[in-house]
């Protein structure tokens, strides 16, 4: 306001904000903090969020698929350039209010600083996540099975991964147990698969008929790979039937439950419109006579 007429001024309110933000608020490493280096701290941190997003985004859908580039390294490239993204803002918001993150010294010295803390899980899942990123041990989209956990991944962060188990739930697994436990993994490299069915015949049925019906049903399921063909094994000669097995090849693993169904289903069907006998367990019970007891005249004092 103005002392004379009492008039509000742009000049005096410019300089009351000027010398709000530029007030000093803390000191940093000689370095002393304001509101405007905390704003611009702020600002410049959101920012590099919001950018790794968008970048993120745009090479995963826009860029990357016009490339002969395969969807699990899509999705590293597409992810690292996030964190790198996000890394420099992080480094240049830091810059505003005087912490130099640009030494290697620094960060390793926050890293001890968090493990004495009891950060070493945290610490462990990401240096985890990056190894599961550049190293690629599973990508997106593979089907896996970790700690006893079927499903298929939907992310890879870089604390943990999130799976989607057959029963459509989402499950949060962190990063180290893909590095540091047994983790079977479906679908790397390779997702065909290779299905085995167990079944038995009576010893009754004529064995040529049995391994012509079993091949028969591999051959003329239309999900059942051509190459290799489909084999069919003799392995025992059980207490009730011939153990009989059917191998088959799938070109993809995640379709295998359903598959089996259905020639499951086909092998019954043949096995009735040829007369091929199921056998349920069958057990003989032999019954021996009773082991005659000598007659033996009482005494008078049993009597």
């Amino acid at each position: 306001m103005n002392s004379e007429n009492g008039e509000f001024t742009w000049t005096e309110l410019f300089g009351d904000i000027h010398e709000l933000l530029t007030l000093t608020l803390f000191r940093l490493q000689e370095t002393p903090v304001t509101l405007l280096s905390v704003i611009i701290f702020i600002f410049f941190l959101i920012g590099s969020v919001l950018l790794g997003r968008f970048v993120k985004k745009t090479l995963t859908n826009k860029v990357l698929p016009r490339f002969d580039i395969e969807s699990g390294l899509q999705y590293t490239l597409s992810r690292v350039t996030n964190y790198i993204i996000v890394s420099i803002g992080v480094i240049v918001s830091f810059q505003f209010i005087g912490v130099d993150l640009s030494s290697l010294a620094v960060i390793f010295g926050l890293l001890s600083v968090g493990i004495g803390f009891g950060l070493q899980n945290i610490t462990n899942n990401f240096i985890s996540g990056l190894i599961v990123l550049f190293e690629r041990p599973i990508s997106v989209g593979d089907r896996v099975e970790v700690a006893g956990i079927e499903g298929d991944v939907l992310e890879i962060n870089i604390r943990s991964t999130k799976i989607r188990t057959l029963n459509n739930i989402s499950i949060i697994v962190p990063n180290q147990e893909f590095v540091g436990s047994n983790v079977i993994n479906y679908s790397h490299g390779d997702p065909s698969f290779r299905l085995d069915i167990e079944v038995g015949v009576s010893y009754s049925s004529d064995l040529d008929t049995v391994l012509k019906a079993l091949e028969e049903v591999g051959s003329e399921h239309p999900k059942v790979m051509k190459v290799p063909p489909p084999q069919i094994h003799f392995k025992s000669f059980g207490d009730s039937s011939w153990d009989m097995q059917l191998r088959v090849w799938l070109p993809n693993v995640k379709e295998r439950y359903i598959i089996r169904n259905e020639i499951n289903q086909a092998i019954v069907r043949k096995f009735d419109e040829l007369d091929i006998e199921v056998p349920f367990p069958q057990r003989d019970l032999h019954l021996r006579s009773s082991v005659p007891i000598p007659n033996k005249k009482l005494s008078d004092d049993e009597t």
